[in-house]
């Protein structure tokens, strides 16, 4: 098994506000940690923030996954960011999609470092 360090951004997301964008699905093949996810706000004025880990795996004898918020309606203020990991790691399996969202349209900055495992 090979474990590989990588990072994937958005400049500004999402798309449409109320409208979550996907910011990475996870591949066959692969399971990932996420370490780290900052929301960054680029807007004039304060904006809120949600990320969402959309699953339907399911692990030996347990119920399958639904969606989870990871946060919900952050507020973010103007040139501000929120550090939604502070710490902790997320595993996230085959197909699982982690989704952002926000109360305007284009003006959140995101990073999302984690390690893949092949």
């Amino acid at each position: 098994m090979a474990d590989t360090f990588k990072l994937i951004t958005r400049d500004v997301a999402p798309n449409a506000a109320g409208t979550p964008e996907t910011l990475y699905t996870v591949q066959t093949g692969s399971t990932i940690v996420i370490l780290g996810l900052t929301l960054t706000n680029v807007h004039t004025s304060q904006v809120t923030s949600s990320v969402t880990l959309v699953s339907t795996t399911t692990q030996t004898n347990q119920t399958q996954n639904t969606t989870a918020h990871l946060c919900k309606d952050i507020p973010i203020p103007v040139g501000s960011s929120f550090e939604l990991m502070a710490g902790n790691k997320i595993i996230a399996n085959v197909g699982d999609i982690i989704k952002i969202d926000a109360s305007v349209a284009d003006k959140v900055s995101v990073t999302m470092s984690y390690m893949e495992i092949t």
